[in-house]
């Protein structure tokens, strides 16, 4: 490595040099492997080639005292663990002795020092060689140690650089002075080698954790992630700001079963490999680790239109990739919630928070990611687009229903299926439940579509009842519908007037929001189970709270959580479904595992105890109700 002009070594002098005193070997653990990074051993200014001739012909004779002393040092070149560049140390002495005392220690132990002489050179010198400690004489002709460390406080550049003062002078009020001044610390004299390279070794350390603090740098060291003092910075900057850009939710799934899996070493192990990755599909986005298992990406400058890739890319991206831990293979599913800022936060906070209600929404999607759509305002074209075609829907019927089977493992002529709201627009494409009602979240229609999805399916199984093929639909409706005043007598009496059979329809709950609205969902299931009318809890998951509602509401069935099929090959996520159909079977309810997309999971489903399957497996999504129940076989 090529010396540069900040690791030479300028000398200047002002008297003639005492006999040199021989510089003690510091200890081997004081030896620091510093590669090639060190600098020539000598190189003076040109201004003094006379004055630093003698300077170098007792530096030489010092370093005769001390050969074991270099070849220590040269032994460990090339080695690894060096630091990222050696310590910069100017020595402020007048005594050429002492001077070449202590260059010859710190340089020995790996640092880069070089010596000043004379108090005139002092501010010419830390501008150029810029020092990050300055290690001084208390007593200085010309200018005493109070009246330099003035000087150097008083230069912008150098206002925070650590001043240790060697002396021997043991004036309390002497030190106090020079204290007041800016100095940071005393050594006495003589000081051991030991003692010199400890106290110089500690203080540059923590200048230079001081300075990188100063500088804003904001990473993590081991996964170069922005903290979350400085993504929040950063945020905070950008919000509000020109509305290009998202804000994405990163999630790994199954925490708990990894860390119970590879225990908290290796979980915090995988997530720490995680977080470097992800910065790498980040590129040149801001990534900052939130939580144990939970990441933020501040993407700045792509359109609303572009996030959703975005999204996936981190998905797919993190989910491809294998990690190593423990000596296991691990892939991990990742689920992802995100806001535009086109959408118009006020604030990070604001942002934040929508972010974080993306990612909940997220964890209930077979896809794994969800955009957050404000209530109230719709900015984009897409949002305004689907909101004029549901009024249309709602003014002209145009809903439909798709159906997916929902088979017995244990076989059985039950006819019955789950039903899915869909919206066909002009051009004949398909949306789904998700899209539909996004864009009335907060609206009073998400109710009008709960009462036109109850009519369809109430007319088709009065169609199915005249042609003698009786059939069970599971209808989703949102908890605010069913708790809304007056919805439970319009249910009774559509029901009635349709002559629907008891047991042909059951409304399914969402676990999330039965637990929000449980009081109001009680008094709305007084009402329906009288008249036939079943409930079954969706997206159920085993738990405290979860379970408490199995003993709360009149439920027939449970349907267990999309991510039990996925995650099969996870003993823990094994043994969390287990206990949930175990905790189902207990309170005489039948459980449905959904998302059934291959045998092996089907296999692993019925092993478990379920009662019924449902997923790709069986059928996919159809508009039709022509599943042959009779001789279907898993």
């Amino acid at each position: 490595m090529s010396p540069t002009p900040e690791n030479r070594f300028v000398r200047a002098q002002t008297k003639t040099a005492s006999p040199s005193a021989r510089a003690e070997r510091p200890p081997a653990q004081y030896w620091r492997r510093w590669c090639e990074d060190a600098g020539p051993p000598l190189e003076v200014r040109d201004e003094a080639d006379a004055k630093a001739e003698q300077l170098a012909d007792a530096s030489k004779a010092a370093s005769s005292d001390n050969s074991a002393a270099p070849a220590a040092a040269a032994s460990v070149r090339g080695q690894a663990d060096a630091p990222a560049s050696p310590f910069r140390v100017m020595i402020v002495e007048d005594d050429v002795s002492q001077a070449l005392f202590a260059e010859s220690v710190l340089m020995g132990a790996g640092m880069q020092a070089t010596v000043v002489l004379a108090t005139t050179d002092v501010m010419s010198t830390i501008e150029e060689f810029k020092p990050e400690l300055v290690l001084m004489d208390l007593h200085m002709p010309g200018m005493d140690g109070a009246e330099l460390t003035g000087l150097i406080r008083n230069h912008p550049s150098f206002s925070h650089v650590p001043i240790v003062f060697l002396t021997g002078d043991t004036d309390p009020e002497r030190r106090v002075q020079v204290l007041e001044a800016g100095a940071d610390d005393f050594l006495a004299k003589p000081v051991p080698p030991r003692h010199l390279i400890a106290a110089v070794q500690s203080r540059v350390k923590r200048a230079r954790m001081l300075q990188r603090h100063r500088a804003g740098d904001g990473r993590h060291p081991s996964t170069g992630l922005y903290t979350r003092p400085h993504m929040l910075h950063r945020l905070n900057a950008a919000i509000p700001g020109q509305g290009e850009g998202g804000l994405f939710f990163l999630e790994i799934e199954g925490f708990a079963a990894l860390r119970d899996e590879v225990g908290y070493v290796g979980v915090e192990t995988l997530l720490t490999e995680a977080g470097r990755y992800v910065g790498e599909l980040a590129g040149n986005a801001a990534v900052s680790r939130l939580n144990d298992n939970t990441f933020i990406i501040h993407v700045s400058g792509m359109e609303a239109a572009g996030l959703e890739d975005c999204a996936r890319k981190f998905r797919d991206g993190v989910g491809r990739h294998v990690f190593e831990v423990e000596g296991q293979s691990l892939r991990l599913r990742t689920l992802v919630g995100y806001a535009a800022l086109a959408d118009g936060f006020d604030d990070a906070s604001s942002a934040l928070a929508a972010a974080e209600q993306a990612l909940r929404h997220a964890r209930t999607m077979p896809i794994g990611i969800a955009r957050y759509t404000p209530p109230h305002a719709r900015h984009d074209e897409r949002d305004r687009a689907m909101a004029a075609l549901v009024r249309k829907a709602l003014a002209e019927d145009g809903f439909e229903l798709a159906f997916q089977p929902v088979v017995a493992v244990a076989g059985g002529d039950q006819a019955q299926y789950q039903t899915l709201l869909r919206l066909r627009d002009a051009d004949g494409e398909l949306h789904t439940a998700a899209e539909i009602l996004a864009a009335v979240e907060g609206s009073d229609q998400l109710h009008q579509i709960d009462q036109r999805v109850v009519q369809i399916a109430v007319d088709m199984l009065r169609e199915r009842k005249k042609e003698q093929k009786r059939i069970r639909l599971f209808l989703t409706q949102s908890a605010r519908t069913l708790a809304s005043e007056g919805y439970a007598d319009w249910l009774i009496e559509t029901l009635s007037l349709a002559g629907i059979e008891p047991g042909t329809l059951v409304i399914d709950l969402r676990l999330d929001e039965a637990l929000v609205h449980t009081l109001s969902l009680q008094e709305f299931c007084a009402r329906m189970v009288p008249e036939g009318v079943q409930l079954c809890l969706s997206q159920y998951e085993t738990g405290i709270d979860p379970e408490s509602l199995l003993t709360r509401l009149p439920l027939g069935f449970i349907r267990l959580a999309a991510r039990y099929s996925r995650e099969l090959s996870d003993t823990a996520t094994c043994d969390q479904m287990r206990q949930a159909i175990d905790q189902a079977h207990r309170h005489g309810l039948q459980v449905i595992g959904q998302q059934v997309e291959d045998p092996q999971a089907a296999a692993t489903l019925w092993m478990s105890g379920v009662d019924y399957i449902q997923g790709n497996l069986v059928q996919r999504v159809a508009e039709g109700l022509d599943f042959d129940f009779q001789h279907s076989v898993l």
